[in-house]
């Protein structure tokens, strides 16, 4: 998939179809963007279950903290990353260890590794970078 574009159908489709996300990179501290993006999709309906192995056990936006995507105790529909694009891949890694599968791995504005977004595709995982859903959401279903 060409990843310098998306229309506005793929985007949206996905933020009808998912439901849980987790949100890999989970900040405490309220003036960090992945925490109001987390505030934000939560405010929309998602659950939203937050990943940061320095947090896990303690609670961001009344949530349990996780340290690992394998430790989450639900199935996931997107997984949403807030790391560096150096640590794309490995939350690719650890989503293709899941089951079932994520539906769509959904990488935050300056964060891209088209290599991991290839291996993500060819397991049948959707895939968005270098877009942040709490600013789509608005665009294409508010």
């Amino acid at each position: 998939m060409n990843h310098d574009a998306y229309t506005d159908d793929y985007l949206a489709g996905i933020l009808h179809s998912v439901k849980t996300i987790a949100l890999t990179g989970a900040s405490p501290n309220p003036a960090r963007p992945s925490n109001g993006v987390m505030g934000y999709l939560l405010s929309r309906g998602y659950e939203v279950i937050p990943v940061n192995p320095g947090q896990a056990g303690k609670q961001i936006q009344g949530r349990t903290v996780y340290a690992r995507l394998a430790d989450i105790p639900v199935p996931i529909d997107m997984v949403d990353v807030f790391r560096a694009s150096e640590y794309l891949d490995g939350v690719v890694e650890e989503a293709l260890a899941l089951r079932p599968l994520p539906k769509v791995i959904w990488s935050q504005l300056g964060v891209r590794d088209d290599a991991a977004a290839a291996k993500a595709e060819a397991a049948g995982i959707q895939v968005v970078m270098n877009r942040c859903p709490a600013i789509e959401y608005p665009r294409l279903i508010a």
